[in-house]
């Protein structure tokens, strides 16, 4: 009898679970047992906008090979991979396709996303690497590179004062990286207060919530207050991809300093800002990345596996995958599922 599993699909802002033949995995190629997939704020975005068409999302994933295919497979530095080995990945392949953007999920192989029972890793190119982080960890790498690459972008310096706009997973993982590079002053901007106290505890000096402190004005008082001579920051991340952001966070950086562009993924959209006050009067210099590379895989997940933070803390909630929706409309504004404060969602297939 063919083995069936569950597939989340995405169309505008709704999901069907569908069941779906689990394929054989091809010479060279793995199945995996998916354990968790994040929620991130991509999909966030984008089922703002409307999904187009059909789409089987998540791109945030751990999971535990389940089967591999003849030959057998290694992982992206050279070891062997085994079944019962936990497995995270890249979700691009550099030009050969993406996983959790799947938009033929009812072409085989179906299972290219994370919001499903398994995760079948049978794009050429793709990155994978084995870890024994636990899965709440684990399923953190995909994001975690996001703040590596960041970090790595702005050029964090031993000493620097540093600005972080957001306070959801993208915006704790840079500070977490800043904080290894060697900032010596974080201050996090955002909301609410749970991941604010999160973010004290992954090394943030200085907190500023949005929930209490609502003009852009109030803001930016209170965040160059705690820059040296009230002047600016060295280095600001803006992490919370919603347009006012970016000339709040532009007016955050002092004369002569950064401002790194992270947190928009998906087209929100075009704003107005002044370009001879908030850039050229500042001397600044402007980055922004986008995505990160398999570098900063393997550099992400090194540092994740020393667990020198409580990392598996950023996962607050996790939800099975006829709840997707549920995750979704918490992520959409009030970050509460009922009365408790979210700060990262993943999705789970399979009880223990």
């Amino acid at each position: 009898m063919t083995k069936t599993g569950r597939a989340v699909i995405a169309q505008g802002q709704a999901f069907e679970i569908r069941e779906y033949p689990v394929p054989h995995p091809e010479p060279g190629k793995v199945l995996l047992r998916q354990e968790l997939a994040g929620i991130c704020g991509t999909d966030l975005h984008n089922w703002q906008n409307g999904i187009q068409g059909e789409m089987v999302l998540g791109h945030e994933n751990v999971g535990v090979v389940e089967a591999i295919g003849a030959g057998g497979a290694l992982d992206y530095i050279g070891r062997p991979l085994e079944e019962g080995d936990r497995v995270i990945f890249s979700p691009g392949t550099g030009g050969y396709g993406a996983y959790g953007f799947y938009d033929t999920p009812d072409k085989p192989p179906h299972f290219y996303g994370g919001f499903a029972d398994y995760i079948y890793l049978g794009l050429h190119n793709t990155c994978m690497l084995k870890t024994d982080c636990a899965p709440e960890v684990a399923v953190l790498t995909e994001p975690f590179t996001i703040g590596v690459h960041a970090a790595m972008r702005g050029n964090v310096q031993l000493g620097d004062t540093v600005v972080v706009q957001g306070s959801g997973a993208i915006g704790l993982v840079t500070l977490l990286c800043a904080k290894q590079m060697g900032a010596a002053q974080i201050i996090m901007v955002g909301g609410p207060a749970k991941r604010l106290e999160l973010a004290k505890r992954y090394g943030a000096d200085v907190t500023v919530n949005i929930e209490e402190v609502k003009t852009v004005g109030e803001r930016t008082e209170q965040t160059l207050w705690h820059t040296p001579m009230k002047q600016g920051a060295d280095v600001v991340f803006e992490c919370a991809g919603f347009l006012p952001a970016t000339p709040e966070g532009l007016g955050y950086v002092r004369h002569g300093g950064t401002f790194v562009e992270v947190g928009h993924f998906v087209d929100m959209g075009s704003i107005d800002f002044n370009i001879n006050q908030l850039l050229m009067r500042k001397n600044m210099r402007v980055e922004a990345i986008w995505g990160s590379q398999y570098e900063h895989f393997v550099r992400g997940l090194r540092i994740l596996e020393k667990n020198e933070y409580p990392y598996a803390d950023m996962v607050s909630h996790t939800l099975p995958l006829d709840q997707v929706l549920n995750g979704f409309h918490a992520l959409n504004g009030s970050y509460r599922l009922g009365d408790e404060e979210v700060i990262k969602i993943a999705v789970k297939a399979w009880d223990d």
